[in-house]
């Protein structure tokens, strides 16, 4: 990656620089033109992965007001600027070019902690400098080569003579190379040969803000595709920039869920790279793969920088136990802040879950049936990562049916029983309906192919569903609302955060239907008017805590920023719900949103109450891009055409959102049972199906 100012200088302050494999390659690059920096004219991404800056300077002595040279960068995040200086004016151009370099070979993790080292002395090297830090070294190379290199002072120097007219240009190149011997392969970026995971879609649309979101979320997606490194082919999303620029098997898990409209592809090399990571109960993970397991109970892959949530932190999964003493069938994953009324949470849960959740959607949108069958194995030790949660220490689950589990309620998959015993945590409100959902679309994939506890699964599903409408909802003046998290029996923890939305997200079930929620109806319509409120929707989306709580921090990660992903979903399962109204003025707010940020929306940004002629403030430790806000910006305008597709069963049902929020929205380019499928939803409403494969029957709910 490459992070820098608008102006496009690298400073070495703070972030700038160009990094590979978490080392700053380069911290300075400034350019100086006749001893003067270009007045900066533009700064902009022009993809992802490129960036154009542009800068001007006059011709010293000139008595013409008009600057009469430009200077274009155009930079690539794998390394390479091209800079070209034009000479636009009516005479000759006689000065020198000269830029500075240096570099700390500093480890991002540094960095970001605010701790610089001194730049490296420069080397001489060919037609460049060099610098040397224990190993690795790293490079930069001149195309074609300086007049001159001050290495002491890291220069490098061309003495340009341009005509009017005329334009001349250099191309720099940084590398580096390690000498550190690894014991595993870590991610590549994906080749060019290898196609993107998901075809493209064509969006026309009366509102014009979502004709920028859509391609612009994909393309900031693709920047963030990786490679497994046991199967070059198997695609899955980094979880962002900068700060997690590697596999976070939850977020990776999210982004590839969200984008199951435009194809299975992802979600497979997703599904696939996971699967091979999956801890298997013999002290080792999956065949194949190439994770690592702390005492501390965290799951990482080699490699990638660690999720937000330090390995060996208090309350960790298993934390105290050897590092195989976990359960069967987790999956990778640390521990995320849960905000400050709640201990921090255990991704290695949440990606356990989704992994069914995923396979079991992915198969009705078209996965064909050898891959899903090839995957269910790893699918039923998630389950069973599962079910070790709720069993007694026998084994008992559900001997005499939903009344005999032994364990009300679902916590960390990653702690054994002696330890929930000793140290219990509060169950939380999204863990319940993420394994809720997970253990109805277990079931559906037990049942059609031919093996054994889908009946099992339901009625326990089932009797979840009845105690947590008992014991989570807590009744008050404004109609009541669901508790965050469970302390104990009878003891809810009262925070109101925006983890509720995980209630709404029912799952995509078997003719084109949702399952039953955990909520029921007048719970439902209670949480939407809640969510909906300004103590949640600050005008840009939904906070992450309530206005109203005495913790509410507008900036903090879970403590009142605005979290795309949640409000996303919030927007989906309101509108499924038949909260229209409620769904689409959290729609507006995050549109609006995002047209303050280009198109491409960050992980989060400030909570801040919505102010006219005052943009929403950007958050200082959000990545950008990030996988699950750039999949769930296209998800939410996907999911307004309504299309749900059931392709094992032969069936695709189209539904969409009676209010038109976004207007007329036509979306071809989709795809269902791995072939094209188009739509046009009218300004009244009315869903119109343009292109479909030929084997599916079309219905309409």
């Amino acid at each position: 990656m490459a992070a820098s100012g608008a102006d496009g200088q690298l400073r070495g302050q703070g972030l700038h620089g160009f990094y590979r494999s978490g080392i700053r390659v380069l911290a300075r690059m400034e350019l100086r033109l006749g001893g003067v920096e270009p007045l900066p004219l533009q700064g902009a991404l022009t993809l992802a992965a490129e960036a154009r800056f542009v800068g001007a300077v006059r011709i010293p002595g000139d008595p013409d007001p008009d600057p009469a040279l430009t200077v274009e960068r155009l930079r690539h995040a794998d390394g390479v600027e091209t800079i070209t200086v034009r000479n636009t004016g009516g005479r000759l151009a006689r000065l020198p070019l000269e830029i500075a370099l240096g570099t700390d070979l500093g480890l991002l993790a540094d960095t970001a902690a605010g701790r610089r080292l001194a730049d490296l002395p420069g080397q001489v090297q060919s037609a460049g400098l060099r610098w040397v830090r224990p190993g690795h070294s790293a490079t930069v190379a001149a195309r074609p080569s300086p007049h001159a290199v001050l290495a002491g002072a890291g220069v490098l120097r061309w003495d340009l003579e341009l005509q009017p007219g005329a334009r001349w240009s250099v191309e720099l190149r940084a590398e580096i190379e390690s000498s550190v011997p690894t014991a595993f392969r870590p991610p590549t970026g994906r080749a060019q040969a290898v196609p993107l995971p998901w075809s493209e879609p064509a969006v026309r649309c009366d509102d014009s803000r979502v004709e920028l979101l859509v391609p612009r979320s994909l393309d900031a997606l693709g920047g963030l595709l990786l490679a497994d490194a046991d199967r070059p082919t198997d695609l899955y999303a980094a979880s962002g920039v900068p700060w997690r620029f590697g596999l976070t098997a939850a977020d990776a898990l999210w982004a590839a869920r969200l984008l199951l409209p435009l194809g299975t592809r992802l979600a497979a090399g997703t599904l696939r790279s996971l699967a091979r990571r999956q801890h298997q109960g013999t002290g080792s993970p999956g065949p194949g793969g190439s994770a690592t397991w702390t005492t501390s109970g965290t799951a990482s892959t080699a490699g990638a920088p660690a999720a937000s949530g330090a390995p060996g932190a208090a309350g960790g999964p298993a934390a105290g136990l050897g590092p195989w003493a976990r359960p069967e069938g987790l999956l990778p994953g640390g521990l995320r802040h849960g905000g400050p009324e709640l201990p921090p949470s255990c991704t290695a849960t949440e990606a356990t879950l989704l992994f069914v959740t995923l396979l079991a959607e992915a198969w009705r949108w078209g996965l064909p049936e050898q891959e899903v069958a090839e995957l269910l194995p790893a699918a039923e030790r998630a389950l069973a990562a599962l079910r070790a949660n709720v069993s007694d220490d026998s084994g008992a689950f559900l001997a005499d049916g939903p009344s005999s589990v032994v364990t009300d309620f679902v916590t960390d998959l990653g702690r054994s029983a002696e330890e929930r015993a000793a140290r219990p945590l509060p169950a939380r409100c999204e863990v319940q309906a993420q394994a809720y959902r997970a253990a109805l679309h277990g079931a559906e994939l037990l049942d059609a192919f031919g093996r054994h506890g889908g009946a099992e699964w339901r009625a326990w599903a089932a009797g979840l569903r009845e105690r947590f409408r008992e014991q989570f909802w807590i009744d008050d003046l404004s109609g009541g609302r669901p508790a965050a998290a469970l302390a104990g029996p009878g003891r809810p923890v009262p925070a109101v955060a925006a983890s509720f939305v995980h209630l709404l997200d029912l799952g995509l079930s078997a003719d084109g239907a949702y399952h039953e929620g955990l909520l029921d109806r007048e719970q439902t319509r209670a949480l939407a008017q809640r969510l909906a409120a300004p103590e949640f929707d600050c005008g840009w989306g939904l906070r992450t805590l309530s206005a109203k709580s005495l913790r509410f921090n507008p900036l903090g990660h879970r403590s009142g920023a605005v979290r795309v992903h949640e409000t996303a979903l919030a927007v989906a399962g309101l509108s499924e719900a038949g909260f229209e109204r409620e769904a689409g003025v959290l729609l507006e707010g995050l549109l609006d949103a995002s047209t303050h940020f280009e198109g491409r929306l960050p992980e989060m940004y400030a909570g801040e109450q919505r102010m006219s002629g005052c943009p929403p403030v950007p958050h200082p430790a959000a990545c950008r891009p990030a996988a699950v806000s750039a999949a769930a910006a296209v998800h939410m305008v996907l999911t307004l055409a309504g299309v749900r597709p059931d392709v094992p069963a032969g069936r695709v049902v189209v539904r969409p959102a009676s209010t038109a929020p976004l207007g007329e929205l036509e979306l071809t380019g989709l795809r269902v049972a791995g072939e094209p499928f188009s739509v046009r939803v009218s300004r009244i409403g009315v869903a119109v199906v343009e292109e479909a494969p030929p084997a599916l029957q079309l219905g309409a709910r």
